[in-house]
Formats: structure tokens, C-alpha cells, sequence
């Protein structure tokens, strides 16, 4: 039988993306939704048990984007 270990994961004092380096606010964090989707789309199609942990949080989102998003709700439903 494999013996298995723990690995813990500490995160890194300031946070590098491309060539800014961020910190992070107490209030949140901007960043342009291009960087945030595929990281979310695969976390939903893997299933990711950590997206459980934000699914009440609220999000800030522009009005036309709410549009869009309202519009395409309408048009995907079955039978719509």
C-alpha cells in the first residue's frame, strides 16, 4: 500500500500576474473578467469542491454585462 502525505499550501507573500505585482485589499481585487473565466469555467467543469465555498458571495458586475447575462438566462431556457 502507498504510503500518502499532506501537502499544505502556503501562499506566496505578494501575488505576481504578468508583470504587475498585486496586493490584495481588504475591499477586493479588480481584474478583467478575460483572466477570470477560463479559471472559472474550469473549475466548474472539474468540479471543483472550492467553488462551494463562494457560491453566496456576492459579485460586482457592470449594468450592460447584467443585461446580457438577463438575456441570455432568457433565451437558454428549455423551450424558450
Amino acid at each position: 500500500m502507498a504510503i500518502r502525505s499532506l501537502r499544505v499550501y502556503t501562499e506566496p507573500e505578494l501575488e505576481t500576474v504578468g508583470c504587475a505585482t498585486l496586493s490584495y485589499p481588504e475591499t477586493g481585487v479588480r481584474v478583467p473578467l478575460a483572466e477570470v473565466l477560463p479559471l472559472l469555467a474550469d473549475a466548474v467543469t472539474s468540479d471543483r469542491t472550492w467553488l462551494r465555498d463562494f457560491a453566496d458571495e456576492d459579485i460586482t458586475v457592470s449594468a450592460d454585462l447584467y443585461d446580457v447575462l438577463q438575456a441570455y438566462r432568457h433565451f437558454r431556457r428549455p423551450g424558450a
